[in-house]
């Protein structure tokens, strides 16, 4: 009876909310395979394309924590359509861009998509008060929107091939997803319950001007290197400077009574490994899919590396690694009730860590990348559906948002991160006015590999039993 009643928590919500997940996975993976059409159109070096998803991820960085306190104050759902606005926005704006300024503003502007999730996994906790396995609800109901999120994936992969073979004009094959989101707003604004409880708190305003100076400072630091070199002084100056300015930050969030960031919380034993493993996990997840997508595209009989294939064809490598992904947000619930949430977090890290790793070896064909890329997503699957639902269980209630919320922060900064220095990676040493180096691509694979095995040592130090229901504790704890 326990199981049938968990399992249909929230069934009509999240029945939307499959929809508008499907589409952030269309988003996330439909513009991949597109990126050296993208770059030969703006006639910029493949590894300019990083660019864009720095700033997209660096936008995201800022405008998540603010968006999830909002959402946990006046309601997640109406912050969801605001944000779900301003991507269909964006989205329409890439479309009828073309120039490489335009590309990068609206770029930016769509990572407001990346607040939809963490708001989603707010809803459906919220929804699932009273529930006798609460967590177990959350994590069920996350794995269906997240493999969601994966499908839609795969359908962007796929038909980013597709639609660039039947188009002849690069903007129709853009404006497919900007139909999309505009059915999005629809659909949330249509058949998912704005009701909220309002919650007491302020947005701590000083608080978010000191970590978005700290986030523009470093980021922007990072993109000063690329563009005047690492022997200047002034990136350097600023990225420390911005590390500096998170000195006063902490000061300021531990001395509020209600911070934009809970430094309190954050500093739990089951909660600081959930968003230091959302941090490292970035790196790969988000900053290494473009650098994945021109490799396989890049030449090898011109550069002497690279599988050579045009957007239609790498279209299915991306996609097998998204399906992937898929498989290991579905697995995620199930094994995690067999073991603990705890390994199933410790052994997706690692997995992600040897899929990297074997690339350093294994990228000669389509067989070995493919075959690389599907375990290392099956455990980025499981991470992306485990860190957030995760995240709702270790938060006190009525901060789920921002704990939710987080966990995509710190994923978008680790994220950025990495595609600032992987843009600067690929283009050092390049000899090719548009193909990136060599020794660049091995760089990503190494700093991926070895980010998501740090991950995995650092969850090693959650307690045993965090993120299970206190049923599941007690049947533990009573063996």
């Amino acid at each position: 009876m326990t199981r049938s009643r968990t399992a249909s928590v929230g069934a009509g919500l999240v029945g939307a909310l499959v929809f508008v997940e499907f589409v952030s996975g269309f988003l996330q993976g439909y513009y991949t395979p597109l990126a050296t059409d993208i770059a030969r159109h703006l006639d910029i070096n493949d590894a300019d394309v990083n660019w864009f998803e720095a700033a997209q991820l660096l936008f995201s960085a800022l405008c998540v924590p603010p968006l999830s306190k909002l959402g946990d104050l006046i309601g997640h759902q109406r912050v969801l359509v605001w944000s779900a606005g301003l991507t269909a926005v964006a989205t329409w704006g890439i479309a009828l861009s073309s120039s490489f300024e335009g590309y990068l503003v609206f770029w930016a502007l769509q990572g407001v998509f990346t607040v939809w999730l963490p708001l989603e996994v707010a809803l459906i906790y919220r929804r699932s008060i009273g529930r006798p396995m609460r967590a177990a609800a959350t994590r069920r109901a996350t794995g269906v929107i997240v493999a969601a999120l994966q499908a839609g994936a795969i359908a962007g992969a796929l038909s980013a091939g597709a639609t660039s073979a039947v188009f002849g004009s690069l903007w129709m094959v853009l404006a497919v997803p900007a139909v999309l989101t505009v059915a999005v707003v629809v659909i949330i604004v249509g058949f998912i319950p704005g009701g909220h409880e309002a919650q007491h708190g302020s947005l701590d305003g000083p608080g978010l001007a000191l970590i978005s100076a700290s986030l523009l400072l470093v980021t922007g630091g990072l993109s000063l290197v690329r563009v005047w070199g690492a022997g200047s002084p002034w990136p350097w100056a600023a990225i420390v400077l911005g590390a500096l300015v998170l000195v006063p930050f902490c000061r300021h969030e531990l001395r509020t009574a209600d911070p934009i960031i809970d430094l309190r919380v954050m500093r739990q034993p089951a909660m600081w490994p959930v968003q230091f493993t959302a941090l490292l996990f970035g790196v790969s997840v988000l900053g290494a899919q473009i650098p994945l997508s021109t490799f396989a595209q890049t030449d090898p009989d011109v550069h002497g590396y690279g599988l050579g294939l045009d957007s239609t064809s790498v279209a299915p490598i991306i996609g097998g690694y998204v399906f992937s992904m898929l498989v290991g947000a579905l697995l995620f619930a199930r094994i995690s009730q067999r073991s603990s949430p705890r390994a199933c977090l410790i052994g997706a890290a690692a997995l992600v860590g040897v899929g990297y790793a074997s690339l350093l070896a294994l990228h000669g064909s389509v067989i070995q990348m493919a075959a690389c890329m599907v375990v290392a997503g099956l455990g980025s699957g499981a991470l992306v559906a485990a860190l957030p639902a995760a995240a709702a269980a270790a938060a006190p209630e009525g901060r789920t948002g921002v704990a939710t919320g987080l966990t995509n922060t710190t994923k978008t900064i680790g994220g950025s991160f990495a595609s600032c220095v992987f843009g600067v990676a690929l283009a050092a040493g390049a000899t090719h006015a548009t193909a990136a180096s060599l020794s660049g691509y091995y760089t990503v694979w190494i700093v991926c590999s070895a980010t998501a095995f740090v991950a995995a040592i650092g969850l090693t130090f959650v307690p045993r039993l965090a993120f299970a229901d206190p049923v599941a504790r007690e049947e533990e704890l009573g063996r």
